[in-house]
């Protein structure tokens, strides 16, 4: 069931990240999602990645995991300025992310996703994993 409607339900969460941060267009509001879903990836190590990426609906799931070099280095989490400008830096002559990026993709998230199994897997990770996408 999750499948059947995934493509109707991805452009549904692109419509409210696209309202949420004030972007014009679904590509831009596309880069601004793949940003912030790399820049979370690269903070945790493999296991509590694919973990997260489960909790996300399918097309999201993907785009978490589309091409993944899992042998980059593991960073810290910074304080959110650093990680914004780290989501912005993709496609950087291409990329219309707001400085509140980071925000806008967990506020829009969070009404597509099943929040309880959302929560149970924030809380078994970094607490920065979960200030990460705190709204």
């Amino acid at each position: 069931m999750e499948l059947q409607h995934a493509s109707e339900d991805f452009e549904r969460f692109l419509t409210d990240a696209a309202d949420i941060s004030g972007l014009a267009t679904r590509n831009q509001t596309y880069t601004m999602v793949q940003g912030v879903f790399q820049v979370f990836r690269r903070r945790l190590d493999l296991r509590d990645a694919i973990r997260f990426a489960n909790v996300l609906p399918p097309i999201l799931r993907a785009i978490f995991v589309d091409d993944w070099d899992t042998d980059e280095p593991r960073l810290p989490f910074y304080d959110r300025r650093v990680m914004t400008q780290e989501a912005q830096a993709l496609r950087k002559d291409h990329n219309f992310s707001p400085g509140t990026c980071i925000r806008d993709v967990a506020t829009a998230l969070r009404r597509h996703i099943d929040e309880a199994s959302f929560i149970r897997v924030l809380s078994s990770l970094p607490q920065e994993a979960s200030d990460f996408w705190r709204v």
